[in-house]
C-alpha cells in the first residue's frame, strides 16, 4: 500500500496584517477538510520592517522556505507581479495577483478577487440593479470589482 503525504504551507503576504483573521479561518477549514498538516501563516512586512518594493523577494523567499502556496493582500497585489513565473489570464488583464500557486518550482500567480465578489454580490443582493453603480478604490481588488461588474453587465 503506498501513502501519499502532502504537507501544507500557506502564507499571507501584506502590510499590516497582524490582525488578520485569515489563520483561524484557515486552520478550521482545514480541520473540517482532514488536512492534518497545514499551516497558514502570517507574512506581515509592516511587523518585519520590510519595504512593499520588496515583496517578490518575500515572495520567492517563502517558497524556497517550503511554503507551498500564498496568498497576498494590500499594498502587495501590484508589486508582486512582475516576481512571478507566470500569470493566469485574469491576473495578466488585472495586473494584480492574490492567490501565488507553487507549480514544479514555477510561482503562478492568480486573481480571485472578482470571482469572489461577484459570486457574493449574486448571493447577497440577487436583485441589485448595476446599472450605476459608485466604486471607491482602483488598487489590486478595486479593479478586479470593477472587472466584476463590467462582466455581470
Amino acid at each position: 500500500m503506498t501513502s501519499e503525504y502532502t504537507r501544507h504551507r500557506i502564507g499571507l503576504v501584506g502590510s499590516g496584517i497582524a490582525t488578520s483573521l485569515s489563520p483561524a479561518l484557515h486552520a478550521h477549514e482545514a480541520a473540517a477538510l482532514g488536512f492534518d498538516d497545514y499551516s497558514y501563516e502570517l507574512i506581515d512586512l509592516e511587523n518585519l520592517n520590510i519595504s512593499v518594493e520588496k515583496t517578490g523577494e518575500v515572495v520567492r523567499g517563502a517558497v524556497a522556505g517550503d511554503f507551498t502556496g500564498l496568498n497576498i493582500t494590500h499594498p502587495c497585489k501590484q508589486v508582486v507581479v512582475d516576481a512571478l513565473d507566470e500569470l493566469s489570464g485574469n491576473a495578466r488583464l488585472l495586473g494584480a495577483v492574490n492567490t501565488v500557486v507553487v507549480d514544479n518550482g514555477r510561482l503562478i500567480g492568480h486573481n480571485t478577487d472578482h470571482s469572489g465578489f461577484l459570486t457574493a454580490l449574486q448571493r447577497g443582493l440577487p436583485d441589485a440593479a448595476l446599472d450605476r453603480v459608485v466604486l471607491a478604490g482602483a488598487g489590486g481588488a478595486g479593479s478586479a470589482v470593477a472587472y466584476a461588474l463590467a462582466a455581470a453587465g
